[in-house]
């Protein structure tokens, strides 16, 4: 089933709008008339963008990722356990450490995209990762475990505003229907961060001893410089809106705010800050039930990462093997990934990739539960992490599609992720030493995380089908009656995803 949408002005109608309707919206007025672009031109247009914004973006979460779990490849290369020795991580001390990282990183990320649009995209996002970069290098020079709780708390602080923060930025580029491969081509690094962060840890470990630091050392200071230098590089690259984008000609810019501005409403979107979008994304009941069916996907996800490794080193192999054995499964779940976005954005809906993707990790977690070999495990990671991977930016994509004002879209998006990512804290638990070899309490945690996925995905597909009917049904109805311009264009924005002209994408 495809989405129906309202109909929608002409470009000539839009143009006329702005003369009669006096907001500016994302600083059209500054801006000559929308040109009327081909396909071709159009698609030429967003490659531009492309180019200018995603490649950096992309980097930077990449390190985020590989700076996040540089402590898990760590613990998993057997020539970097120094770490553990000199630390003192037995017991429950390793879970703890994980677990830390998500408390701040999840408290923060709502008040991050808060502060996001008035500090400056261009500013605020290279800035944030200036500071986990130095976080990180600080990180090698540790001497003892509450000294490494304590760097893993500040580094959850510094990483919280970027990926919800990178999401809301692309939010205020891109139509919501060529969100998902955009989203997808940044997260992809994520994969291929998973693909390549033993291996590296492995490299860089080849260094313990240099200056008295051991291995494990290097590797959180090459990787912190690493991440400050690509802070800095993304302040000259990065641009603040498409109104401002000098990167772009003027016609090109009014192009992109027209595109924007007709494509949550007929009227543009709230861009100003005021309580009650606070109230409106804390109280709307899509955003809580998104925040299940996040879960539902990021549980997986995180715990595939920490589990992959247990796997991996019950096969007996050297440790470069074992780390070059990592790499396959997050190679196809990347080519997954892209496939999923493309075609999501192609027919404009998301939940049957969703559904996809958990069908994939059901799959993938019921071969691990069981009683088989260890190659058959290994087979069932490739579903797990294909799966979590490839539907999680179907998963974020689908809420930002469904709200509308652009406050209320940017702190549901981002109560979404910070909530949500509490489950990658459970997932850094549930994995304990002594349930091996079939770790009957996290796969089965994890089994009831997809559970979860395949009762909130369908609620939420029935109740879009049915509110954008009855919005369809009173659309009708009111053209059958010669009402037109029931609501004021102000009334419309403020009414955002609640307005009679918005459609929820399936």
């Amino acid at each position: 089933m495809s989405e129906e949408k309202a109909p929608t002005p002409s470009m000539d109608e839009k143009r006329g709008s702005v003369a009669t309707d006096s907001v500016d919206f994302g600083g059209e007025l500054s801006l000559p008339p929308p040109p009327s672009l081909t396909e071709e031109e159009e698609r030429k247009l967003w490659r531009k963008v492309d180019l200018r914004l995603m490649p950096i973006l992309s980097l930077m979460y990449l390190l985020s990722f590989m700076d996040r779990g540089a402590l898990l490849a760590i613990l998993g290369n057997a020539k970097l356990q120094g770490l553990a020795t000199q630390l003192d991580l037995t017991g429950n001390r390793y879970n703890i450490a994980l677990t830390m990282y998500f408390i701040p990183y999840c408290l923060f990320e709502c008040p991050a995209n808060l502060v996001l649009k008035q500090f400056h995209p261009s500013r605020w996002l290279p800035g944030i990762t200036i500071a986990w970069g130095i976080v990180m290098t600080l990180m090698g020079l540790v001497k003892n475990y509450p000294q490494l709780v304590g760097v893993r708390v500040c580094l959850g602080v510094a990483e919280a505003g970027l990926f919800p923060g990178v999401v809301y930025y692309l939010s205020l580029w891109y139509p919501r229907h060529k969100l998902q491969v955009r989203i997808g081509l940044f997260f992809g690094a994520a994969s291929l961060a998973g693909a390549f962060s033993g291996l590296l840890a492995f490299a860089i470990s080849f260094m313990s001893g240099t200056r008295g630091l051991l291995g494990w050392s290097w590797i959180f200071i090459l990787e912190g410089i690493a991440t400050v230098i690509v802070g800095i590089l993304a302040a000259f690259i990065l641009v603040d809106f498409p109104s401002t984008a000098k990167f772009l000609t003027p016609e090109e810019r009014a192009y992109i705010v027209h595109k924007k501005k007709y494509d949550n409403s007929s009227v543009g979107e709230e861009e100003h800050f005021e309580m009650r979008h606070l109230w409106a994304a804390m109280t709307d009941w899509q955003v809580w039930l998104q925040i299940l069916i996040y879960m539902s996907i990021i549980g997986p996800l995180y715990g595939i990462t920490l589990f992959l490794p247990t796997i991996i080193k019950s096969f007996g192999h050297t440790a470069a093997i074992s780390q070059l054995l990592t790499v396959p499964p997050y190679v196809v779940a990347t080519m997954i990934l892209y496939a999923f976005a493309y075609y999501s954005d192609k027919i404009k809906m998301r939940s049957p990739f969703i559904i996809l993707g958990l069908t994939f990790c059901l799959i993938g977690f019921s071969i691990n539960i069981s009683d088989v070999s260890n190659g058959v495990k290994y087979f069932g990671t490739f579903f797990v992490v294909a799966g979590s991977y490839a539907a999680f930016p179907g998963v974020v994509a689908w809420l930002g599609n469904n709200l509308a004002g652009q406050y209320k879209r940017g702190i549901g998006m981002a109560m979404q992720i910070g909530i949500g990512n509490f489950s990658g804290a459970i997932a850094s638990n549930i994995y304990r030493s002594q349930d091996a070899p079939r770790f009957l309490v996290g796969h089965g945690c994890e089994l009831m995380f997809v559970g979860i996925g395949f009762v909130t995905v369908p609620i939420a597909v029935l109740a879009y089908i049915h509110i954008n009917n009855k919005r369809d049904a009173a659309q009708k109805e009111a053209l059958e009656r010669g009402e037109t311009n029931k609501y004021t264009p102000q009334q419309l924005r403020e009414m955002g995803d609640r307005a009679p002209d918005f459609r929820y994408t399936l």
